[in-house]
């Protein structure tokens, strides 16, 4: 980046003690089941088990043989048998199943079953209609929060967008509540938090209950200010193509857990696959991860060239330099060498696969889209996309992101039956379902019967339904209700007017983060509160926000009204529902240029693909 930390900018906690807690906790309720046993683990637990406890330490503990959950017999011998699942009716299910299979055959065993990160009264409820409920002993594994890296901190719960925001499935809501508590219990007490959306509202209300349930002790604070944000708040965003390296490598590769990406032969220009762990102890990558991906490929170049006059420094060494040298700079040398050949083999690929799909057509329609221009010629791409049908998984992703941003963003929205009659076309008529639950998330709204149009909608309708602009438009008869998204733009100019280009060398706002086009409404939301310091000013903004929004002084000392101490300047940002590693970019931009450091705790990593994919009907 072209601007450098400011001095002045706060160290962050040490989130190292929250997997020294986690695992204590695991190794104590291994041990409740004494003596050997066999573990078996649900499969979307076994990464965020592997950052906390490896094998070498459950083998310590008496574990003998590790099973993933696969929902079949199992062919354990063990008289031992310990679950480590979620909290899923499916799961318990299968386990009831296994128990009564056992008895059947007249076999003993002991059965544990730990629930992670607790457990709900469906579970229990299930054992007992089962008949096991006085075979099995249960316990809960208090694991809600990984840290994946310094400033980020994951609750590994991807379904809790699904569950919560179109499902209505609040269980949720009391784990995120104890995440917090957890996080006051260690690095608070917290001075302020501030707040938008219900499911934010209710989970503030879970910690506070907690915090008053628990007992007070008086410390010094890690963590000053708390910003939680609903998802659902901005929906824009995370449908918006990501252009930094660490959002594009997360979008081609997919970073699994949060850091860990298995780069492809492609990449290593061999024959085999790798996986690698992507965080700031890379530090290759943690010069690059927030660049804008135009701005790689010549910092790597640069970074290679240096590479090589620190190597070629060894041809005019005596015997003792060159023992220093290879002592003391070989090592951390090769060392650079092989992450800096990883990720210019990463940008190379995905240079390749871009310029495939043809990724700047994609991003340019995308922002006229964003600024509500050149709405036809946006309609003409769009209706190619959909017949184009190069990838259909890949083609789906991008279609309807682009026809959200159409819907959601643009100044009309499609109407809905014919929406959902060109993708199910195109597509499959299973995506009528799918475009049911968008229609119930309101991301797409339907023209009711009845509702007039002004004049300059019509003229705007009949533009857009001119045959001119292309088959599809025809089935743009219709005008929706008006999104908010346009007044939220220029209230809180999310999408910059300039008339001189964007230096993306030098980025002047978090803009930089989609190539100038806009400004994450989520990261300026935060902005904005943060320099107010409340939602005075924005009672428009969070009008058009549907409200819930909150700022509560939660406990300070007389001091912090006066001086701004290291801790007042860390900022933890709590996303429900799941955040980008855009937006994470765009908040470690504004730190930098604030003096301030942010927390990003968020319930998953999320980009447009898995978003969209948890509307799909079929999702697990």
């Amino acid at each position: 980046m072209a601007h450098s930390v400011r001095r002045d900018a706060p160290e962050l906690p040490d989130f190292s003690l929250l997997k020294r807690l986690a695992r204590d906790q695991l190794i104590y309720l291994l041990e409740q089941l004494p003596g050997r046993k066999d573990l078996f683990i649900e499969a979307d637990l076994m990464s965020p088990l592997d950052r906390i406890a490896n094998v070498t330490t459950l083998k310590q503990h008496d574990v003998d043989k590790l099973y993933k959950v696969e929902y079949k017999p199992i062919v354990s011998t063990s008289d031992q048998l310990c679950f480590l699942i979620r909290p899923r009716i499916k799961t318990v299910k299968w386990i009831c199943d296994v128990v009564n299979a056992d008895k059947a055959f007249g076999r003993y065993r002991r059965y544990k079953i730990i629930f992670s990160p607790q457990k709900f009264y469906a579970c229990e409820n299930l054992l007992e209609e089962q008949g096991i409920f006085g075979d099995v002993t249960t316990d809960e594994w208090s694991f809600y929060l990984l840290p994946l890296d310094d400033d980020i901190i994951s609750l590994e719960l991807p379904e809790f967008f699904r569950d919560n925001f179109l499902e209505g499935d609040q269980r949720w809501v009391r784990t995120a509540g104890s995440a917090l508590h957890l996080l006051h219990s260690v690095y608070g007490p917290f001075s302020k938090v501030y707040g938008i959306g219900r499911c934010s509202k209710m989970a503030y209300e879970s910690w506070r209950e907690q915090v008053e349930e628990g007992e007070q002790r008086a410390r010094q604070a890690e963590i000053g200010n708390v910003f939680l944000i609903d998802r659902d708040v901005d929906l824009v965003t995370p449908l918006c193509s990501q252009v930094v390296y660490e959002g594009l490598v997360d979008d081609i590769f997919t970073i699994k857990c949060g850091k860990c990406v298995e780069f492809g032969p492609d990449v290593t220009s061999s024959d085999k696959s790798i996986k690698v762990m992507l965080n700031s102890q890379d530090k290759v990558f943690n010069e690059i991860r927030n660049k804008h991906f135009s701005q790689v490929f010549g910092f790597l170049s640069q970074k290679a060239r240096n590479l090589q006059t620190a190597y070629d420094k060894r041809s005019g060494m005596d015997i003792k330099q060159m023992k220093t040298f290879v002592s003391e700079e070989l090592k951390g040398l090769k060392q650079e060498h092989r992450l800096l050949s990883l990720h210019i083999g990463a940008s190379e690929s995905m240079m390749k696969k871009k310029t495939k799909q043809d990724f700047q057509e994609l991003l340019k329609t995308e922002h006229s889209l964003l600024e509500g221009f050149e709405i036809r010629e946006c309609i003409s791409y769009i209706e190619e996309h959909i017949n184009r049908q190069c990838n259909v998984h890949l083609d789906w992703i991008n279609s309807v992101s682009l026809y959200f941003h159409f819907c959601f963003v643009g100044a009309f929205s499609l109407l809905y039956s014919s929406l959902s009659y060109f993708f199910s076309q195109s597509y499959g008529i299973e995506h009528l379902l799918t475009f049911s639950n968008l229609k119930q998330l309101g991301l797409l709204v339907e023209q009711q019967p009845g509702e007039t149009l002004t004049v300059m909608e019509s003229r705007v309708g009949k533009l857009v339904n001119d045959k001119t602009a292309g088959k599809l438009t025809d089935a743009f008869s219709s005008l929706a209700k008006k999104s908010n998204f346009r007044a939220l733009g220029r209230r809180l100019n999310l999408v910059p007017k300039s008339d001189e280009e964007y230096d993306l060398r030098v980025p002047r706002d978090m803009a930089y983060i989609f190539s100038g086009a806009y400004i994450p409404l989520s990261c300026k939301l935060i902005e904005q509160v943060l320099e107010r310091d409340g939602w005075t000013g924005l009672e428009e903004v969070t009008r058009m926000l549907n409200g819930h929004e909150f700022a509560v002084t939660a406990g300070s000392n007389g001091s912090d009204a006066r001086v701004k101490t290291d801790s007042q300047r860390i900022i933890l940002v709590m996303f429900l529902g799941g955040c980008t590693f855009s937006e994470i970019s765009a908040l470690r931009f504004l730190g930098r240029e604030k003096g301030l450091k942010f927390i990003v705790v968020t319930t998953a990593i999320t980009n447009s693909a898995r978003l969209l994919e948890s509307m799909l009907d079929n999702h697990a």
